[in-house]
């Protein structure tokens, strides 16, 4: 099993492109993604940390409608 590591922002970007977000867009105040009808803002940090990683994978989560482990997350 794989451990959660830090990520670059272009590496989460390149990630959510290849689950099918398209994106990023810009907004008024951040940059976002698009997947079907939902939005998911992109922080403008360079790295983001294990913590915020997992906060807004779980904001991924919610958008697909499943979980995503460490191992397939890794490995996209």
């Amino acid at each position: 099993m794989s451990a959660w590591a830090p990520c670059k922002r272009r590496e989460f970007i390149r990630r959510l492109k290849s689950i099918g977000f398209e994106g990023p867009f810009s907004g008024t105040r951040h940059q976002f993604m698009t997947f079907e009808r939902h939005r998911l803002a992109i922080p403008s940090n360079s790295e983001y940390s294990i913590p915020h990683l997992r906060f807004m994978l779980r904001e991924v989560e919610n958008i697909l409608g499943r979980k995503i482990p460490a191992d397939e997350w890794n490995n996209l």
